[in-house]
């Protein structure tokens, strides 16, 4: 019988670790507590990994929600979505994990849209300049897969959305079925979809969605295409 490869995957009980946890694969997975594997002490993360051995960590933990959160914790933010991150890194670097890291569209400056993967980052908000600073570490390890991914929950959650920003769109499930193709990449990779507003993306699964523009909000501060080229990401799973 052929042994099931591991896969580790911190962040288990976020929006997106429970529809993978629905998602059939050939991996056995494992979804530690934040007591379990604590991503800002470096022993936790050592003790956990050296007993569950995995092939794979998927570095999902961190803070996200609501985004300006990051500009009112900022301590937090940087210890969770940069030294956690760093910390992560560290670990998979000694035991020789392949690490994938989920980042984000945002790190782009969200000005023009059709953004490739060695386009310049400028990111918009403090919780994009978190995801950034993870990504520095990630990119030291040679053995790792950065996905700056563009998702939300299915169905779309909000009453209204926006029909003057545009962006690239995917939902959990989606995401889902396209990250264990991709395992054994390296590098930075784009992962959403096509290029559309966020209500046109919205009303296809909630066809009552109000239609909103960004224009018409104040103190409201969104970039207004972080549309991304995902011609790489084609390639990789067709």
């Amino acid at each position: 019988m052929i042994k099931k490869k591991k896969i580790v995957i911190t962040g288990g009980n976020g929006r997106f670790a429970q529809s993978l946890k629905k998602h059939k694969n050939k991996y056995q997975l494992f979804y530690p507590t934040k007591q379990e594997l604590n991503i800002l002490k470096i022993k936790s993360i050592k003790n956990y990994l050296n007993k569950a051995k995995p092939n794979y960590l998927i570095h999902m933990a961190g803070m996200s929600r609501p985004m300006d959160s990051h500009d009112s914790q900022i301590v937090k933010s940087i210890n969770l979505n940069i030294i956690g991150t760093a910390n992560i890194t560290q670990i998979c670097s000694e035991l020789n994990i392949k690490l994938i890291y989920f980042s984000t569209n945002y790190v782009y400056p969200g000005s023009e849209g059709n953004y490739k993967e060695g386009d310049p980052v400028k990111p918009f908000n403090n919780y994009a300049w978190s995801k950034l600073g993870g990504e520095c570490s990630v990119q030291m390890y040679k053995n790792s897969l950065i996905l700056r991914i563009c998702m939300t929950e299915f169905p779309f959650v909000h009453q209204a959305a926006l029909s003057d920003v545009y962006n690239s769109f995917l939902f959990h499930h989606e995401v889902a079925s396209i990250l264990f193709k991709i395992l054994n990449k390296k590098g930075i990779l784009n992962v959403g979809g096509k290029k559309q507003t966020i209500y046109d993306f919205a009303k296809e699964s909630n066809p009552n969605v109000k239609k909103i523009y960004l224009k018409k909000i104040k103190n409201v501060k969104m970039p207004k295409d972080s549309s991304i080229n995902i011609g790489k990401l084609r390639k990789l799973i067709n």
